[in-house]
């Protein structure tokens, strides 16, 4: 096995007190192979990439998913202190967070289920498929290559169907419960850091809007516009006796202020997802209850296009005092998150695993998703090769850098620095031993 390059170790360094010194120097090597591997991303992938194909004891790097002890919680707040390095001083704590199919079939892998295929889904149909559900936060990071925000996991979390839980004998958690406990788990790591967590109508929930308010946090996502709105109940007279109200008067549903967008709403220009789109809101705050729950105090934005191409759309806040346009634009960055889910299995091979040990499976696919973020973390201290960093050519020319641009310029650094930092030059020529060029050339000649 050849040395592993200095740039890469120096990033895996801060993650160093969680294994055992072979079960690191194992682990170097996997996320090493898994970023030059190509096609499926499986153990063996990573060790032909690596060179190690006559390697016997290869047992010994499938334990670092399957039996070694080490905590991916831990590896989690370690991953997510690094990104917040990246975050400017002025730059609010943005998380974004969503729930993504990884499809698998195999009797033995005991977590699947049934769920509906987001990407095949269409409105008007319904598309199902086996496989495993996570729940993914990102931090939504300003990355200097680019004019949008990146969506940077640091946290992952598996989602047992409901079935595969009755099976085991367990109480079935639902992707609202699973998300508060990692609510609850990132304030911890902020220690009391204020800051926002963003997510589609599947956290539209009064239940998690406490939670994240109790947590120092503040939630954003979608509303519906038969939302059960209520207006402050009025002061209580001094003296007066019995229990307080906890709400006032019905308020009109959102449905029914369409009208009152358009005419009295407060015309904005939004990036609306990449495109700059004038938009009318329509703003208040009030109370959204529902049966079972606290009345929750929240700010709602009721979003219509004057142009009549965009549906009426609504959004809250449990910041009160947050602007309207800031709410909205806030929420679209959400879409960020969607972008990664798309990289990750085209270019980090998410769905390729072909692992079916519980462990195994628990580990994998959080560590290719936090490998998505430590190539961008990778880029980021690599300031002085940005200028290299768009691969253009003479038919595309590129402004702004994509992640298959930051996994090009990561390894092409893994190959320079290994292949060729102790090479004699003479000229133009590069002197390398056979090993390495053998190496090199197995790698071109893979085709997947």
């Amino acid at each position: 096995m050849f040395p592993l390059p200095a740039s890469i170790v120096s990033v895996l360094q801060p993650f160093a007190c969680l294994f055992t010194a072979p079960t690191l120097a194992h682990l170097h090597v996997l996320l090493t192979g898994t970023l030059l591997a190509q096609g499926p991303r499986t153990v063996t992938a990573a060790l032909r990439a690596m060179g190690l194909s006559a390697e016997r004891r290869f047992e010994r790097y499938h334990r670092v998913l399957n039996r070694a002890r080490w905590s991916s919680r831990q590896g989690a707040r370690i991953l997510l202190g690094l990104l917040l390095g990246m975050l400017p001083a002025q730059v609010p704590i943005v998380v974004a967070v969503d729930e993504t199919l990884e499809r698998r079939k195999g009797a033995r892998i005991r977590a699947k289920g049934m769920y509906r295929d987001a990407v095949r889904s269409s409105r008007g149909k319904v598309v199902t498929c086996l496989g495993l559900e996570w729940i993914c936060m990102a931090l939504l990071v300003p990355v200097p290559w680019s004019t949008r925000p990146w969506a940077l996991p640091f946290l992952t979390r598996l989602a047992p169907s409901k079935r595969a839980d009755e099976a085991a004998a367990r109480h079935h958690r639902t992707v609202v419960e699973l998300t508060i406990g990692m609510v609850w788990l990132v304030s911890r790591w902020l220690q009391q850091r204020r800051w926002i967590l963003l997510g589609d109508g599947s956290y539209s929930c009064i239940q998690l809007g406490w939670e994240v308010l109790a947590a120092q946090a503040t939630l954003i996502t979608r509303l519906r516009l038969d939302a059960r709105l209520f207006a402050f109940p009025e002061p209580v007279p001094a003296g007066r006796r019995g229990p307080k109200p906890k709400k006032g008067g019905v308020l009109a549903k959102l449905a029914t202020r369409e009208e009152a967008a358009h005419t009295r709403g407060e015309e904005v220009a939004i990036q609306w997802y990449g495109q700059p789109k004038t938009l009318r809101l329509l703003s208040e705050v009030c109370l959204w209850h529902t049966a079972g729950w606290p009345p929750l105090p929240i700010r709602w934005v009721l979003v219509v296009d004057p142009e009549g191409r965009l549906p009426t759309q609504a959004f809250f806040t449990t910041d009160l005092n947050m602007a309207p346009a800031r709410v909205v634009e806030l929420f679209v960055q959400r879409w960020s998150l969607e972008v990664t889910f798309e990289e990750v299995r085209r270019h980090l091979g998410v769905e390729t695993q072909r692992q079916w040990n519980d462990l195994a499976i628990a580990r994998t696919t959080p560590m290719l998703m936090a490998l998505f973020s430590l190539v961008c973390l990778m880029v980021y201290r690599w300031r002085e090769r940005w200028d290299a960093l768009p691969r253009s050519t003479a038919w595309y020319l590129k402004s702004h850098a994509t992640f298959s641009d930051c996994l090009a310029l990561v390894r092409r650094t893994i190959w320079a620095e290994e292949n060729y930092a102790y090479s004699r030059s003479e000229g133009e020529m590069v002197l390398i031993s056979s090993k390495r060029l053998d190496r090199l050339l197995e790698q071109l000649a893979a085709t997947a």
